[in-house]
């Protein structure tokens, strides 16, 4: 780690520090959820599939943050 940066650990779990945590969270409750995958290649075609499916607006709403913003 350069001089004068010092790393914090985050939670395993910490959607306020890590707003990515609620876009799989979206993709796993929309695309992923409640199938099964026959294999490594077909939940990778799903996940790619999901992702291609994210418009830039959906990742907004969803991983909008009023806190994580700049003011004025």
């Amino acid at each position: 780690m350069p001089d004068g940066i010092t790393g914090l650990l985050l939670p395993s779990y910490s959607p306020e520090l890590n707003p990515t945590e609620n876009l799989w969270h979206y993709m796993r409750s929309h695309y992923l959820s409640n199938r099964k995958y026959e294999d490594y290649e077909e939940l990778m075609t799903a996940g790619t599939e999901a992702y291609r499916r994210l418009t830039p607006e959906v990742i907004k709403s969803v991983c909008g943050c009023p806190y994580l913003e700049r003011a004025g």
